[in-house]
């Protein structure tokens, strides 16, 4: 099954859209074992597993990378879209455009702090689109 999902973001940072892939593997996979696979159709915008239990983890992780790929860094040519556009290619460049998770007894098979996350690397609010391929 393949079913595309779109989210909108409101601002930049680390968005966990973890319940809504849950509830598709839920209602497709009811006690079965499988495999979902995300990718993620942009280019300014990535895919991640990280904790999701505390928060600060979430806001070190956005910190870190704002700090690692700064916005107006006069090596920047590209700035068509305004000084978060070639930051945003960086660092989608930097972390994963596509996830692999598997499913065990219809539910995703996530450790017990892990939660899937769509970083927005844009200030823009902005929609996005998941494909969420789900397989036997």
């Amino acid at each position: 099954m393949i079913k595309q999902l779109t989210f909108s973001m409101t601002r930049q940072g680390l968005h966990s859209i973890t319940p809504a892939v849950s509830e598709c593997v839920e209602r497709h996979f009811k006690g079965q074992d499988g495999l979902c696979t995300l990718f993620i159709k942009h280019t300014s915008a990535s895919l991640l597993i990280q904790e999701n239990y505390d928060d600060s983890a979430r806001k070190d992780l956005e910190s870190w990378l704002n700090r690692l790929v700064p916005e107006n860094d006069p090596l920047y040519t590209h700035t068509l879209e305004g000084a978060d556009d070639m930051p945003a290619h960086i660092k989608a460049a930097l972390t994963a455009s596509c996830l692999t998770i598997p499913i065990i007894d219809g539910q995703l098979a996530l450790g017990t702090w892990q939660g899937v996350y769509l970083w927005e690397h844009r200030h823009a609010a902005a929609k996005r689109m998941v494909i969420l391929h789900l397989s036997r």
